[in-house]
């Protein structure tokens, strides 16, 4: 069996059921080599007795999904929890004994400011959880808050503000003491996602679950979306792609340069692009690897779209 380095409990909502059914799968996997177990958390779904069970089943990560410390941005964007119910949450998690905690945020959210995102990093730095991520406001279609959106009842920020809010979070963060290792994450030295890492890096992983995605053995493949079926059926994979050298290759660079370390300039495929955007202080050349330099990321998905 392959060795676990790390195992990750993502969302949906895993903290919605039963304590019991996570302990039950951890029990199930060999976690030997697991140097890394998280759990997403919503503070509106866990209380102390979960919080202990977690502990209890060897997990030692927590990635609790605030987004906002202002409750009427939280209620704007359908947020079942308030900032008191993530308050209470972190400390509870503190008191049990959990360390590695990483805090979610987001930026670019309809009628949010400088000046809330100040608010938020100012009272979530204080509580000095190892970990934050701050990720945009992806709007997906057919919710509530694209209907809203799309009737001009909510307004996004427009593109300068929202770089100028992740400029801001960047500045402070790193002011803060949080390493900038990947685009949308910052880290206290040594809390760094291992198991985020591996995807960025390309290493091979295995998706438990309906609708959870695989890349084992240069294949990658997603398990049927709908739960039922993938209860039902023994065929639970759909959309099977095997990767070519060059498709795999692809991948690396695209993945690396999200790191703030970059990547090896051998991934890169066109050249001549890659070096056009080193002489235009877009991309940074430095020992055989290659990475964004902060205007860079501001244009990153255009330049990569040149590049590969």
């Amino acid at each position: 069996f392959r060795n676990v380095d790390t195992i990750y409990f993502g969302g949906g909502t895993p903290s919605f059921v039963d304590s019991s059914f996570i302990k039950e799968i951890l029990e199930l996997i060999p976690k030997n080599h697991a140097n890394e177990i998280t759990i997403e958390v919503n503070p509106g779904t866990v209380d102390i007795n979960k919080l202990k069970v977690y502990k209890e089943a060897g997990i030692n990560r927590l990635s609790i999904g605030l987004q906002s410390t202002q409750d009427r941005l939280l209620k704007q964007i359908g947020r079942i929890h308030d900032f008191e119910d993530f308050l209470n949450t972190y400390n509870m998690a503190k008191d049990i004994g959990f360390d590695s905690i990483n805090v979610d945020l987001m930026i670019g959210l309809p009628n949010q400011s400088i000046q809330d995102i100040k608010q938020s990093l100012e009272i979530i730095t204080n509580l000095e959880p190892k970990h934050i991520s701050v990720y945009s406001l992806i709007v997906e279609e057919n919710t509530k808050i694209a209907d809203l959106i799309a009737s001009n009842a909510l307004q996004l920020p427009d593109e300068e503000l929202e770089r100028n809010m992740y400029w801001y979070v960047k500045n402070y963060l790193e002011l803060k003491g949080y390493n900038h290792y990947e685009i949308s994450n910052f880290a206290k030295t040594g809390f760094e996602s291992r198991h985020n890492l591996h995807y960025w890096h390309c290493d091979e992983y295995i998706g438990l679950g309906a609708g959870a995605h695989s890349y084992i053995a240069g294949k990658r493949y997603n398990n049927l979306l709908i739960p039922e079926k993938y209860i039902e059926t023994e065929k639970i994979k759909e959309n099977i792609l095997s990767l070519t050298d060059e498709d795999k290759k692809t991948e690396r660079f695209i993945m690396g340069m999200r790191l703030v370390e970059g990547v090896e300039e051998k991934f890169a495929d066109n050249k001549e692009a890659l070096e056009k955007y080193i002489n235009l202080g877009y991309i940074l050349r430095k020992n055989g690897k290659v990475m964004f330099t902060d205007k860079g990321f501001d244009v990153s998905n255009f330049i990569l779209s040149e590049i590969i």
